[in-house]
């Protein structure tokens, strides 16, 4: 399981930025409402600046910003104490910094917090307490794309009677290839409205064709 104490499991800044982009494609089509999502995705975030943000709607909360010089990673799990955040940040690169300590990071809060550079892979600051629920926000990150139709049947399947979904169509979501209206019905038995799902990808800069 991914966490603070075992993270090689985690795929490079540009990968990640592949499965960030392809979580938020996949819960746009499992759920038209915004609000009921846990993966969404900001590709103009800022100047070179795009971010995946996770959110559980019970508290607990997870932003990955992705620049052009790697990413990082901030969580927040509610019921979990907060660490010393210049201890759990220690060694971070500057250009990380206005992320990490200003808005909204700072108001949500950190309980762990990872970061990817070219030239040293994947690294933490001093993570005192192994119990920093870290893989509860994690575990999704490990480019499987069963990982996510296990977790999303259940998510979103729980009390409806849809078809499970096709993990092959998740699998081509996953690898950044161009969305098909076949492959979204794949993924769930009908589409409600096509234009807001067409809006949701251009939101998440991803390429779609829908004839």
């Amino acid at each position: 399981m991914i966490s603070t104490q075992d993270y090689h499991g985690l795929l490079d800044a540009a990968n990640l930025k592949r499965i960030g982009k392809a979580l938020a494609v996949l819960d746009a089509i499992n759920s038209p409402e915004l609000e009921y999502r846990y993966y969404t995705y900001n590709a103009v975030w800022g100047e070179n600046e795009e971010v995946l943000e996770v959110s559980d709607g019970e508290g607990d909360q997870m932003l990955i910003l992705f620049r052009p010089e790697g990413c990082v990673i901030n969580g927040y799990l509610d019921g979990y104490d907060q660490p010393d955040k210049t201890q759990v940040t220690r060694g971070l690169p500057e250009y990380f910094d206005d992320f990490i300590f200003g808005e909204p990071v700072n108001s949500i809060g950190t309980t762990f917090c990872l970061w990817y550079t070219a030239a040293h892979g994947w690294q933490t600051g001093l993570v005192k307490n192994e119990d920093d629920g870290s893989e509860e926000l994690l575990f999704m990150l490990d480019g499987n794309p069963e990982t996510y139709a296990e977790w999303a049947d259940e998510y979103y399947g729980e009390e409806t009677d849809r078809s499970p979904m096709d993990v092959a169509a998740v699998a081509k979501i996953y690898q950044g290839e161009t969305l098909t209206k076949a492959t979204v019905l794949g993924i769930v038995d009908e589409v409600a409205d096509w234009a807001q799902l067409e809006e949701d990808l251009q939101a998440i800069g991803y390429p779609y064709d829908f004839g």
